[in-house]
């Protein structure tokens, strides 16, 4: 590998697919999308913008799952490949002896990721039917304990650092209003405890065409030699709604609110069927990467059109090249 990937395990089973022949793309797509059908429960009226990491021999994540009667609602699941997966059919229910922690309203868009000696999920949560982010802990994916809310409503796309910086924890964020928010900002903010939150920092704002009304962190950001490596979604307002594509960022290793380089186009948009046609029309969402250290493969799960969940593949070295020559900044 041209670039060294640092504190990633390897993934010897990670899911993966060669780029096809005559592509020049940086990230593909997998041949057999959807990989996860909006009625793989028979409760499920879609599946999508899910979490997934690596957990003893195979796989666990946290899913979107929402119900026949359109409940926002996160179950977990397993898998032995990345790709074929049995969730749960009940959601996940959350422990906690916090009282204002025990009402559950709704939750979505989660990311999962391991720290020091667990996993933790963090998800847009409903408090008081109002959207913030919210935190809780599990070892093994069948009891999950809650803590407290990050950050105050309004908030979504809460993204764990997959390790401490300057000795705290550390998240990115877009703070955002109580509906489809038309703007929004990436920040970056810390915790020693993962209670307290502060040392608040503007990271990006919108820029080019495809990422003009905003943008949110995507999957955990992965660190690399040359910063830490972070896909994003950026939203376009066309004259028939958004449009959510995704590219990729660096940011600087030991301070990550500032951005070293940024791609000037996305890597991928809603263009095939299962992404253009759906819930929510022409959706491309990512919530998860799985990364072999080894190799470099970074595999990227993304939610299509607020309904199934799809994958995609790229590695480190053709990432950071395209952003060493592609950069707006």
């Amino acid at each position: 590998m041209k670039y060294q990937i640092i504190g990633e395990k390897e993934i010897p089973n990670i899911p993966w697919q060669d780029k096809p022949a005559g592509c020049s793309d940086v990230v593909w797509r997998y041949d057999a999308n959807p990989i996860i059908q909006r009625d793989i429960l028979p409760t499920s009226n879609s599946v999508f913008n899910s979490a997934a990491v690596p957990f003893g021999d195979g796989f666990a994540g946290v899913f979107r799952v929402d119900d026949k009667a359109r409940n926002m609602e996160l179950h977990a699941g397993f898998s032995k490949d990345g790709i074929n997966w049995d969730i749960n059919s009940e959601r996940i229910t959350f422990e906690t002896d916090i009282p204002e922690m025990q009402t559950f309203c709704y939750g979505y868009d989660p990311r999962v990721v391991f720290i020091e000696d667990r996993y933790y999920v963090t998800w847009c949560n409903g408090y008081k039917y109002r959207p913030t982010i919210g935190v809780a802990y599990t070892y093994d994916f069948k009891t999950f304990h809650q803590l407290e809310n990050a950050f105050l409503p309004f908030n979504r796309n809460g993204v764990l650092f997959p390790r401490k910086i300057n000795g705290n924890f550390a998240m990115l964020s877009r703070p955002s209003d109580s509906g489809h928010t038309p703007f929004g900002d990436i920040y970056y903010s810390e915790s020693p405890d993962m209670t307290f939150w502060g040392k608040h920092r503007h990271v990006m704002s919108p820029s080019m065409g495809w990422e003009s009304t905003k943008i949110g962190a995507g999957p955990i950001p992965i660190e690399t030699s040359e910063g830490w490596l972070m896909f994003y979604h950026g939203v376009l307002t066309s004259c028939n709604g958004f449009v959510y594509s995704f590219s990729a960022a660096l940011l600087d290793k030991d301070e990550p609110w500032k951005p070293v380089k940024r791609g000037k186009e996305y890597l991928i948009s809603p263009q095939k069927l299962y992404e253009c046609v759906g819930d929510v029309p022409n959706v491309t969402f990512p919530c998860a990467n799985l990364v072999d250290a080894k190799t470099g493969r970074i595999a990227i799960y993304y939610g299509c059109a607020d309904t199934c969940t799809s994958l995609c593949f790229t590695t480190v070295d053709d990432v950071i090249d395209y952003l060493m020559n592609n950069s707006q900044i």
